[in-house]
């Protein structure tokens, strides 16, 4: 089920994040009257097909890991003399350029709503809380200490830990020393500085950046009780309940929800014998979790449950950041433009061997986060789905031939120039640029595959 998940999922995705780029060339192109044959999501044999009324065909192709847009354009075929102010390659510089870049800026635009849409409903998770500082750290030598709260990083506020780490990204990225507001135990506030030194951005891939801050979230005692139970995970399909009390596992006490989630976390696809109460009676279920590929790249075990609400002291632990409908749409651009720079950033760093390779992430990795994301819920994929749309809009800029950017880049040069970049030398460019492509898709793909033998 969780295969069949991560792959329905993943194809909703690409499709849907396709055929937004698509619609960012196909509208432009007819706004600067520009003919269009074809408007294809996939490729390959066509699935369906319908002809509009101008002409213009509408395709699903069986393969839907891309689509295209195609124009008259005299430099694929013959063009009637009388249709020749309609083709692509006859129109003004300008007006090129916009349908070329129209597809990433519709990207830019997917992530901007999505974004919107997530923080009008609001995003739930629990408060920035310290727990525990380790002696020496960055955090220690800074100042924090065990019981204050982390209410915002250079005057943006943070109430949940996501929201924090989010804006601590772009500054270790940068390199440049965080500036973390503090409220303290006894209700004072006070900003300090953290300096980021030693810490970098495989550190963030790895999940480790707390862990290199030195920074232990506060995690009190909460009762190992099953909350909500996903459909079609292993605690469903092994018989745990919602309500049932975790007590002992392979004959060793649970104590409380986080020695649970350790000792599920360390049985991928390994039977525990799990000892539960049901209502005041003692039973005992053969639990055996889902192996998964954490954000390590380990395998780690999961089952598909959430702790019991009920457990927690919501208005201490947990909070939500939601905005009206204005304050939401800025939030949302600011976002959307952060995402932008970082995922920029970080190719960047990778370029220049700053950063490790093995950051990159192909379609395994991205099917496994979207099914997770869309098993958690909706505002969880529509965050996965605006930030692979914001990766797909910084990727396609990138000046490699064969990619709007790297079309853009001949565009800068015949601007420049007074005459479009010759035959040849765009020949040259895009076998240049399939071996780019090709030798990135089998990184990404290697990387993938590393991750699931782990």
């Amino acid at each position: 089920m969780d295969f069949l998940q991560s792959v329905a999922a993943f194809l909703v995705a690409i499709a849907l994040l396709i055929t937004f780029h698509e619609f960012g060339h196909f509208c432009i192109a007819r706004r600067c009257g520009v003919k269009i044959l074809r408007f294809s999501i996939g490729f390959g044999r066509p699935l369906w097909r319908r002809r509009g009324s101008d002409g213009t065909e509408f395709v699903v192709a069986a393969l839907p890991l891309g689509g295209y847009v195609r124009m008259l354009d005299e430099r694929e075929g013959e063009v009637l003399p009388a249709e020749r102010p309609r083709a692509f390659n006859n129109k003004p510089l300008s007006h090129r350029a916009a349908i070329v870049a129209a597809g990433p800026m519709f990207n830019f635009l997917f992530a901007v709503a999505a974004y919107w849409i997530v923080f009008m409903v609001g995003v739930s998770g629990p408060r920035p809380l310290v727990g525990g500082v380790t002696g020496g750290s960055p955090a220690a030598v800074a100042g924090i200490a065990a019981g204050d709260e982390i209410t915002g990083v250079a005057g943006r506020r943070t109430p949940t830990w996501p929201a924090m780490l989010e804006q601590v990204v772009s500054d270790v990225i940068a390199g440049r020393p965080l500036d973390l507001e503090l409220r303290r135990a006894n209700g004072g506030e006070e900003t300090v500085r953290v300096e980021l030194n030693g810490i970098d951005i495989d550190d963030l891939a790895g999940g480790k950046l707390l862990e290199a801050l030195g920074v232990t979230p506060l995690r009190p005692a909460i009762a190992a009780v099953i909350g909500e139970v996903r459909s079609g995970g292993a605690a469903e399909r092994d018989g745990l309940k919602q309500g049932d009390r975790i007590m002992a596992a392979n004959d060793s006490a649970i104590k409380d929800w986080e020695q649970w989630v350790m000792t599920v976390r360390a049985h991928p696809a390994r039977t525990i014998q799990t000892e539960i109460d049901r209502h005041g009676l003692r039973m005992r279920l053969p639990v055996t979790p889902d192996a998964i590929i954490g954000a390590d790249g380990a395998r780690i075990g999961q089952i598909g449950a959430t702790v019991d609400t009920g457990a927690l002291d919501s208005g201490r632990l947990v909070a939500r950041e939601r905005y009206a409908p204005p304050a939401a749409l800025i939030r949302a651009v600011d976002k959307t433009v952060e995402m932008s720079a970082i995922t920029l950033r970080v190719l960047v760093k990778m370029a220049l061997g700053e950063a490790s390779v093995r950051n990159l992430s192909g379609p395994i990795s991205i099917a496994q986060y979207a099914g997770e994301s869309a098993g958690i819920g909706a505002v969880s994929f529509l965050t996965f789905l605006a930030i692979v749309s914001v990766s797909l809009g910084v990727l396609n800029l990138l000046p490699i031939p064969l990619l709007d950017g790297g079309h853009l880049m001949y565009y800068l040069i015949e601007l420049f120039t007074g005459r479009p970049v010759s035959d040849s030398v765009q020949t040259i460019g895009q076998q240049l640029g399939m071996a780019v492509l090709l030798g990135l898709m089998g990184l990404a793909l290697y990387n993938d595959l590393m991750r699931l033998i782990g």
